[in-house]
């Protein structure tokens, strides 16, 4: 099958599309389908982060850093610097004196020093929720006729009201 697109190389990639309940297909060869913006081994994903890595790379002196490998899955120093991404958990170790001086020129410290996320409280954020949830469980058992069910969500959400009082 010829691509639906130059109808000169062969068909890899299918697609499908359903608009209105009307079922379009089109079939695209690699070219063509990379030109779309759909993922082929011929297109390589774009990530920022590796446009931001190597601009930063360019601007530093080349070190022997750069030249530290993961003695569990390979990955160097400058694999990351090319794609953004470390390849497993211990490239954190093995890369850490990369990692803290890009860390260093990207925000002016290889330390955090902003504020910290802190979790809601879950007495202010479930209450309300359960409540609502119980109510509207309390709700169905009563119209299938669970009385037991309801009894029991009665009493919970009971329990729940006074403890808000």
């Amino acid at each position: 099958m010829l691509c639906d697109n130059c109808k000169e190389r062969d068909a890899v990639v299918h697609l499908t599309r359903i608009v209105d309940n009307a079922v379009t297909q089109l079939h695209l060869c690699e070219k063509c389908a990379a030109a779309k913006g759909v993922e082929t081994t011929l297109s390589v994903p774009q990530h920022p982060l590796g446009d931001i890595l190597q601009a930063v790379q360019q601007q530093a002196p080349s070190t022997n850093e750069d030249a530290s490998t993961c003695s569990f899955c390979g990955a160097t120093a400058r694999d990351f610097r090319a794609s953004g991404r470390l390849g497993c958990p211990h490239c954190y170790d093995a890369m850490e004196n990369s990692l803290r001086e890009l860390l260093r020129r990207l925000h002016g410290s290889s330390r955090h020093v902003g504020h910290r996320y802190e979790t809601p409280s879950t007495h202010l954020i479930d209450k309300p929720d359960t409540l609502h949830d119980l109510r509207d469980r309390l709700r169905r058992a009563v119209e299938s006729e669970q009385f037991e069910l309801a009894a029991e969500l009665r009493d919970r959400i009971r329990v729940l009201e006074t403890e808000a009082v």
